[in-house]
């Protein structure tokens, strides 16, 4: 307990404390100005406000000099008082706390941390030496607190940090004085371990829903003799069962070649860490098929129902499918997993489609008078060439069609010259994107060929404006596509958008009449895509290019266009000379475009010309251009480029791909290239 005369006068009371106990002395003042007046108005009355003012005057010393002392020393001990139960509250808080410097080490800390850490609370370590996670640099530097999640002695724990003022701390001590800059670390431990046990089982116990489908079903059962086929399509059955079997899957054929699975989402993370070992296993199944059997694996999951899981499993299975099949395509909400997609693409050589996109075309046309067809930015000649193709069609059918390209390369160059001043060709055929806008309707139809990207469109947006889009493309699909299309025909099988429309053109009308200028376009985009007929040729291919010669194509006229000048073959051999073999398998190599017109085209050009190299599995060439860096990157068989380049946010092909970088130089692309290749090669990805 504290005495009268302890030094409570060393405190003095500041605030509202401090105007009640002035507030008597200001009023004593204005009675004695009061009482003064007084005398000179009534004698009698100043005399009794006199003997007033005595009392007051006494009753106001008093209440200085006596109680004033005695008033401040239970204000003091209530704050006393106070702190030590607010200290011994904290101290017997269930919740694990301590205070840290600004270094990490532990200053004070309550009961249960002392439990928790098993520590006596004389403990002054490092808080790091107990918790490694916790370092002094994740420390919170202001007001906000910060969360760090920890493992500690098998227990989950949610750490909050929050920095505290070392004035706050101090404000009423007057034995030490504090920086303001000094400060102290509040840490609080939560203990979440039942909360996430139960979030564990709640999420392993989800719904997931798989499809299951044989790419080529029919093609492999047309190789089997008649008394093994049964057989064989038992030998699937048992395999695509046993594999999911493992998972307590309930497992349905739908059709001959379809399959549903149904399992719990714990089975899912086993598969994720298998990377779908089924992929591979079917395709041993052999009992005299000359065809190898491929799946395709559509997963759904993340929906808040079932029905919305199984259209995610529709969806990863149509992205799955869209990319070549031999693969599994995981939809987990808004994100997406790729597992597979090794194997090159089978080429289904089946009419049936053509015919039924080429009809809906036709009826899509119908609606319609005014038609917009884009490819993608810095346009090849298989993309100028596919876009040539739809103007045919629209042409016959009696549309306005327009082509948007707005930087012309060096290979479209020579192509685009004999259209251009034609009196067959109207002089508005081919728009700027800044044009294009303007010649938007309500009933406009716009056209994207040879890419499935919006951002890589020539106008994107267009994208925007129109109601109405077409698709048709070759690449394989990525999650980030054109979406809301009223048609898309996006088929990974083919060689080249100029495949594509070239078969498109032989069903829309039986009429159709193409030119020589025209089939010459057409024509050289299947050569570029298919590396001169060497890469991805298949029987469709070879169709289409005979198509195209019985309509005036030639051979000789589109190699002649197609050949390069002097200053792009020079600086095509001096970057294939110059490349650097990675890991044995592995061109790199940069392609100085300086000078040139079209210098992306010339760092594909040195990519294939690298694959001719004896042991090189794949090709990339970078060329720097309108600050970018572009990467073509090439393969024959035994590399599929498109996963590579999927991880620097680019796509395209099995054998054939690209992406572009901003924001970085050429050696750190060289860098993050490399790096991808050993983080590929490691997890067996390539």
């Amino acid at each position: 307990m504290f005495n009268k005369n302890d030094g409570t006068k060393a405190f003095k009371p500041v605030g509202r404390l401090r105007v009640f106990f002035a507030l008597p002395f200001y009023i004593a003042v204005l009675l004695i100005v009061l009482n003064i007046v007084l005398y000179f108005i009534d004698f009698p009355a100043a005399t009794v406000m006199s003997v007033f003012m005595v009392f007051y005057i006494a009753i106001y010393l008093y209440m200085q000099l006596a109680l004033k002392p005695g008033i401040m020393h239970d204000i003091i001990a209530f704050s006393s008082n106070y702190s030590q139960v607010q200290r011994q509250l904290l101290y017997e808080l269930s919740v694990p706390y301590c205070l840290l410097d600004t270094n990490g080490r532990v200053m004070w800390l309550n009961k249960a941390m002392c439990a928790c850490i098993n520590k006596k609370k004389d403990f002054k370590k490092n808080i790091s030496t107990l918790f490694p996670e916790i370092t002094a640099n994740i420390f919170p530097t202001g007001e906000e607190p910060k969360e760090v999640r920890i493992t500690y002695e098998e227990r989950d724990y949610c750490v909050e940090m929050k920095r505290i003022s070392a004035d706050m701390l101090l404000q009423d001590v007057g034995l030490v004085e504090s920086d303001d800059k000094d400060s102290f670390i509040a840490l609080y431990m939560f203990d979440e371990t039942d909360v996430n046990m139960y979030l564990q089982k709640l999420n392993d116990e989800q719904f997931v829903a798989g499809l299951i489908y044989i790419d080529n079903y029919e093609e492999a059962l047309e190789s089997i003799d008649d008394v093994r086929r049964s057989l064989f399509i038992g030998l699937i059955d048992k395999r695509v069962n046993k594999y999911f079997a493992t998972g307590a899957a309930v497992v349905r054929k739908l059709e001959k070649d379809k399959y549903l699975a149904v399992f719990r989402y714990k089975y899912l993370e086993k598969l994720l860490a298998d990377k779908f070992s089924i992929l591979e296993d079917i395709k041993s199944v052999k009992i005299g098929n000359e065809m190898t059997l491929t799946l395709s694996i559509g997963i759904g999951t993340g929906a808040d129902n079932y029905a919305g899981n199984y259209d995610l499993a529709k969806a990863a299975m149509d992205l799955a499918l869209g990319r070549g099949g031999d693969q599994a395509v995981v939809k987990k909400g808004d994100k997406i997993l790729y597992y597979g997609g090794k194997s090159q693409q089978m080429e289904k050589n089946t009419r049936v489609k053509v015919r039924v996109k080429a009809h809906a075309l036709r009826q899509i046309l119908d609606t319609t008078d005014n038609v917009l067809v884009m490819g993608h930015k810095l346009a090849d000649i298989d993309s100028f060439g596919s876009a040539i193709g739809i103007y045919t069609i629209c042409r016959k059918l009696g549309k306005n069609v327009h082509i948007v390209i707005n930087e012309v390369t060096s290979s479209v160059k020579p192509f685009m010259k004999r259209f251009i001043g034609k009196d067959e060709y109207p002089e508005d055929l081919f728009l700027l994107k800044e044009e294009a806008p303007e010649y938007v309707d309500a009933a406009t139809v716009v056209i994207v060929v040879d890419v499935n990207k919006p951002q890589l469109t020539e106008c994107p947006e267009l994208l925007d404006k129109c109601k109405t889009i077409v698709v048709f493309d070759h690449h394989r699909q990525s999650s980030d596509q054109i979406t809301g299309a009223v048609l898309s025909y996006v088929d990974p099988y083919a060689s080249s958008a100029s495949e594509m429309i070239t078969e498109m053109i032989q069903y829309v009308d039986d009429n159709i009449k193409i030119k020589a200028f025209e089939a010459d376009a057409l024509y050289a985009g299947i050569n570029i895509d298919t590396d001169g007929f060497n890469s991805k040729s298949g029987p469709r291919t070879f169709e289409a290019a005979a198509f195209l010669r019985r309509h005036g194509a030639d051979v000789t006229r589109v190699r002649k266009m197609l050949r390069n000048d002097m200053d792009e073959y020079k600086a095509v051999a001096h970057a294939v000379s110059r490349a650097e073999v990675y890991r044995d398998a592995f061109a790199i190599a940069i392609f100085n475009g300086e000078g040139l017109e079209s210098p992306t085209i010339g760092g594909a050009k040195a990519a294939n010309q690298l694959l001719d190299i004896s042991g090189i599995k794949a090709s990339f060439v970078i060329t720097e251009y309108n600050e970018k860096i572009y990467i073509s990157a090439r393969s024959i068989d035994e590399v599929n480029v498109q996963l590579v380049m999927e991880k620097l946010g680019g796509g395209g092909h099995m054998s054939i791909a690209g992406a572009q970088l901003t924001g970085c130089t050429v050696k750190e692309a060289v860098d993050t290239i490399k790096e991808t290749l050993d983080n590929m090669l490691a997890e067996g990805e390539i």
